[in-house]
């Protein structure tokens, strides 16, 4: 068990988290950066990120998190391979415990923790999940190679993954449960114009099939949800896309939390009803966009700078 100490503790590694930190080790502050159980964040999920400034070319979610942590390792910011379990807010400096035993005091700190993939909640998906179920299609998609797989949701995550599957597999079965995606215009129109990607509307997945020994999908049965007539797809694969969560569920009893569970900051700032503890990216900001968490982590980092 080791004991650490800082002027500013930033919790995870996505975008804000990172930005933070830059901040900080610019301004001299004396900072540390827990990654957390997904160093990186969501965003290595990302499997094309043609919206974050700075890159003539596309380039994938986990190569611009690479950058952006090699940037801060570069400027002196000092991480932490570990994940914060426990948090203890009521006295001040603040103590933080670790997966590991490890204990952090902190003078100030950044809540970057982001947010958790929604699964669809069907016990023959958990049974799947690591078996034909999978959240990341830049992860898995190599695995269904010449395949029929189905991705289910209708936001850019979805269509991304869609796209991404195209150049490992046979069949793309995407399934939504409206009748429009809630995606960018440039992503949709790419999506109409694949012929590898079939689309149902107004569908749901009722149950994921498959075999016992080995574990594996076989194929899925989904059901219309205005005529409830239901229709069995042979698939080898299911990729969930029907968004996020926040990851503020260790915060609860401390801070302020919206009813989607997101941290609730004071206008103009990043500051919660804490003083000195502040909130970035994905766990106040439903936006779930890499450039507004990176604002958002130098706006917390500079906001907690000024008031140390």
């Amino acid at each position: 068990m080791a004991e650490y100490k800082s002027d500013l503790l930033i919790i995870g590694s996505g975008p804000a988290g990172y930005t933070a930190g830059i901040y900080a080790a610019r301004a001299g502050i004396n900072a540390l950066i827990v990654a957390g159980a997904q160093k990186g964040g969501q965003l290595i999920r990302s499997s094309i990120v043609e919206n974050f400034p700075g890159f003539s070319e596309a380039l994938s979610g986990y190569d611009l998190m690479e950058k952006i942590h090699q940037q801060a390792i570069n400027l002196g910011v000092k991480i932490i391979d570990d994940e914060i379990t426990e948090v203890d807010f009521y006295d001040h400096p603040f103590v933080c415990s670790s997966a590991s035993g490890n204990s952090f005091m902190s003078k100030a700190i950044i809540i970057a923790t982001g947010a958790s993939v929604k699964w669809l909640g069907l016990p023959s998906e958990q049974k799947y999940i690591g078996h034909g179920v999978s959240s990341c299609a830049t992860c898995d998609g190599f695995l269904y190679r010449g395949k029929e797989v189905a991705v289910i949701g209708g936001g850019n995550s979805a269509l991304e993954q869609a796209l991404y599957l195209t150049n490992y597999v046979e069949k793309v079965y995407l399934i939504h449960r409206r009748h429009s995606f809630n995606a960018e215009h440039v992503v949709q129109k790419r999506i109409f114009e694949n012929r590898k990607i079939t689309i149902f509307w107004n569908n749901v997945v009722d149950e994921i099939i498959g075999t016992e020994n080995p574990l594996e999908v076989t194929g899925i049965r989904i059901r219309n949800v205005k005529s409830d007539k239901k229709k069995y797809l042979d698939v080898s694969g299911v990729f969930v896309a029907i968004g996020h969560h926040p990851n503020t569920e260790m915060f609860r009893r401390y801070l302020h939390l919206d009813s989607g569970g997101y941290i609730v900051v004071k206008p103009q700032g990043n500051a919660t009803d804490i003083p000195g503890v502040y909130a970035a990216g994905d766990v106040c900001n439903p936006y779930r966009q890499a450039v507004i968490a990176a604002g958002c982590g130098a706006r917390a980092a500079l906001q907690a700078i000024s008031e140390l």
